[in-house]
């Protein structure tokens, strides 16, 4: 049987790791060990100069060994396959996280990076997401659909599968659309705004970002906007 290891950036209580991890049963044993709290745009961050807290954590979903960990998503994948799984998962599963990783997104997302961290630990490496705050109709309805495709899938050991959804209805949904390049693009085009002058000179900012849709043809970024689910591969360092 399959060893599953689950985390998100999202936080242990967030919907989307419950979903994923009530969906993810059928094709295997679950684990799941995500960060007490939110962490997202961590990308890649482990953490080393100080420990890292596992705890057992209740989970609604039955059967799922869960467990809370004070650290990041990349550190979850490497305490729950170094330490606190008895055995090494076979899959790293990423999410469900609440907003698309997509373009240049996946350098910030923690839940991109915790699917890194799998690979890098040699294990096949999935990371998941759909539009924030958006109807999960179509997730809900192809997310074991995915799951068993991308189970199958074969990539290189820098590689992980990125997968995300789109926020639309059923009548909408225009299909799975896959090998999906990863755009030069972003959903938000940040810049920063001045919110307190502060003491001895210092000034506050708070980042602020403008909606954005413009993007290239054949990439996750235009199949999402065009409704369609994105399959596409993308690459670790080395």
């Amino acid at each position: 049987m399959r060893k599953i290891l689950i985390t998100n950036d999202d936080g242990i209580d967030s919907e989307g790791i419950v979903r994923l991890a009530f969906a993810a049963e059928d094709f295997g044993e679950v684990w799941v060990i995500a960060p007490i709290r939110q962490r997202s745009a961590a990308s890649h961050s482990i953490t080393i100069r100080e420990p890292v807290d596992v705890y057992p954590h209740d989970f609604p979903v039955k059967g799922v060994r869960a467990y809370s960990c004070s650290g990041m998503p990349a550190d979850c994948v490497r305490v729950g396959s170094l330490g606190v799984m008895p055995y090494k998962p076979d899959v790293v599963l990423s999410g469900i996280n609440d907003g698309f990783n997509m373009g240049t997104d996946l350098q910030y997302s923690a839940t991109v990076g915790a699917a890194f961290e799998g690979a890098f630990q040699g294990f096949l490496s999935i990371a998941l997401s759909e539009k924030f705050g958006a109807p999960r109709e179509v997730t809900d309805a192809y997310l074991k659909e995915v799951l068993k495709e991308c189970l199958e899938m074969k990539v290189l050991g820098n590689q992980v599968i990125n997968v995300n959804f789109p926020g639309c209805s059923i009548s909408d949904f225009r299909g799975i659309r896959r090998n999906c390049r990863t755009s030069g693009c972003s959903v938000f085009k940040d810049h920063y705004n001045v919110i307190e002058k502060l003491e001895d000179g210092g000034i506050r900012y708070m980042v602020e970002g403008e909606h954005n849709e413009e993007c290239e043809e054949d990439t996750d970024f235009r199949a999402l906007m065009e409704n369609h689910i994105s399959i596409g591969i993308i690459n670790n360092v080395g």
